[in-house]
Formats: C-alpha cells, structure tokens, sequence
C-alpha cells in the first residue's frame, strides 16, 4: 500500500512518517513543497524526510504521479482544502488533520467534494484510540452510568509556537487555542452521544497568556449543550509553562445519573527526576494512538471495533468551534449550524 504525506507544516507530520516507514506493507512517500511561511529555524521539506529516512517528492503533482492509495493531509490548516479536493479528484483516500478546515465553508466544501468522488474522507483524532475512552464509552453505552448529565473536559498544552509558528496565526490556522484544542475533545463527544449534536456555545477566550508573542487567543473555556440535555465544558488553553515536563494532555470527567467516570488519555507514564539531566523526567507505557489510528485509517478498525472520524463527523466539531469564536466575539450563547 503507497501513502503519500502531503506536507510537514504541522508537527504530527513527522510521526506519521516514522510510524508509516516501520509499518508491513507500507510504502511512504513525503511531500513539502509549501515552506514558504516556515519560520527560521524550523526543520521541514527534504530535511525532514531525510531524518525520517523516507523518499521525497519535490512537488504534489510528483507525489499523486507515484500513484498513492492514500494521503495524510498535514498543512497548515487553511491549506487543507486544495490538497483534500486535489485528492478526491485523482480519486485517493484521504486522512486530514485536525481541525477539517479554518472555515466551516471549506470543511463543507472538502466533504462534499469527496462524497462527489466517492473517496473516503477521515480527520485525523486520535485521542478516539485510547483504551481509557474506551473504557469510559463501554461504561455509558451498557448504561453503568446512567443518563450522562455532564462532561467536563481539559486539552491543556504548550505554546504550540516553538514547533511552528503558523499555529497561531489566524489566517492560516483559523484562530487560536480554540481553534486547536475544543476539537478533540467535541469529536469525543460526537463519538460518545452518538445521535445526540451540539445545539448550542457558549465560550470565553483572552490571550493574558503569551499576550507578549501572539495576537490569537491563548486560553478559552468552551460550554456546550447537546441535544440529549447535556452540558460539557471544555478548557482548551495553551497553558502549560516552559518548565512542563510534557507537551499536552486530555482529562474528562463524565457525570452520569448512576456514576462518574475519569479519564486521563497520556498519563500512562512512570514520572520522576532525573539527577544526570537534573530535570524531572518521564517514562510511556502507554500505547501509540497515533499508530493504533493510522492502522485503522488504513486496515479497518482494531478488536475495540473504534475507527476514525470521518469527514461529516470532523464538519461537526468545527461547527462546534466556529460557534465558539462567534459566541466569544459577541459575549451571548450561539446556536450550532
């Protein structure tokens, strides 16, 4: 199976295609052509793939030639719509990045291009894959937990700046914190309340952090109202200090009628100090989500019977979001379209 990955602007481009380069049966391809708003300092195009030890392809129209079955769309996230489109036209499977789109428009356009081609469309969430979501969504679908009445959510992280700068620069990123942290956590939802949409947003944001490098909001907290009368709150900052010993994470707690449900999806790891770095330190034990959602995008879903999103399911949690910023811009709860 030939996977193309079409630039390396976001910063999972890299893991996918070492993931990709130790997969059975896989042949990877890199494409980066699009450096042009890569700030100094930043490892990208044939470099990258060198040090991912993959073939490079100079330009797109020479990476769709080789002929893949696939690609995973990685620019940045305005730059998502040509290459999704182009995909569908050459008829290509596609495994976009999240968020789907800087725009609902352009995430419409995506979806409704390749439906036309009749190519699978799938956003790349892999926080879906984690054995504690899995345990946590076991929980409320045998009804252990009764009638979920609350969820409250955290997608923490660092300053996403310091890997790629584009991530807060609304014109090609869509926004700021919000734009990059409420998704993983809605697409959770849309999992977990299967038939049961957001209906309403309401959501306040500042940028009090790192206000001294970026104009786009750096801290917001999400309130949203779904259909089956829950209400989830979702801190999406950008708040991890300098000194934090990992780069992200994601914790939910689920209210139910009968029970409450905690999940952490990154902490399976051994933490301590070590004295020869005299720095705290931290050993994973955990699995590889990001593998288990890369085998599923391209084999079918694991034993856990979990896929990846697909595109309309990506559409729906940046409504989610783009109702977010409109709420925020106007200080009032926003109905989600």
């Amino acid at each position: 199976m030939k996977v193309a990955v079409l630039s390396f602007a976001h910063v999972h481009a890299a893991t996918y295609l070492r993931l990709l380069s130790r997969m059975p049966g896989i042949e990877v391809l890199g494409s980066d052509p699009d450096t042009d708003l890569a700030a100094p300092g930043e490892v990208r195009g044939r470099a990258l793939a060198d040090a991912a030890q993959v073939p490079y392809a100079d330009t797109y129209e020479e990476a769709f030639a080789w002929g893949p079955d696939a690609v995973i769309v990685c620019s940045e996230n305005a730059r998502h719509r040509p290459l999704v489109e182009r995909a569908a036209a050459h008829g290509v499977a596609v495994l976009c990045e999240k968020p789907l789109a800087a725009t609902v428009e352009d995430g419409e356009a995506m979806v409704a291009a390749c439906r036309a081609a009749g190519v699978r469309l799938a956003v790349a969430y892999p926080v879906r894959f984690s054995p504690a979501y899995a345990a946590v969504k076991a929980a409320v679908a045998s009804g252990d937990t009764g009638r979920v009445l609350a969820v409250s959510g955290a997608n923490n992280g660092s300053m996403p700046t310091r890997d790629r700068r584009w991530f807060a620069e609304p014109a090609l990123s869509g926004g700021g914190a919000l734009m990059d942290h409420t998704v993983h956590i809605a697409d959770l939802l849309d999992d977990l309340f299967a038939g049961a949409g957001p209906v309403e947003v309401y959501a306040q944001t500042n940028n009090l952090l790192y206000a001294d490098e970026v104009a786009a909001e750096t801290s917001g907290l999400v309130s949203v109202t779904y259909s089956n009368g829950a209400v989830a709150t979702i801190d999406c900052s950008w708040s991890h200090p300098r000194s934090h010993h990992s780069w992200g994470g994601l914790e939910l707690t689920v209210v139910g009628e009968r029970a409450t449900l905690e999940m952490d999806a990154f902490d399976q790891k051994v933490h301590g100090f070590s004295e020869r770095r005299g720095q705290g330190t931290e050993l994973p034990f955990g699995v590889d989500l990001d593998e288990r959602m890369l085998r599923a995008f391209l084999h079918g879903p694991g034993e856990d019977g979990m896929d990846v999103a697909d595109g309309a399911g990506g559409l729906r949690t940046l409504r989610v979001v783009a109702a977010g910023y409109a709420s925020a811009r106007g200080g009032v709860p926003v109905p989600v379209d």
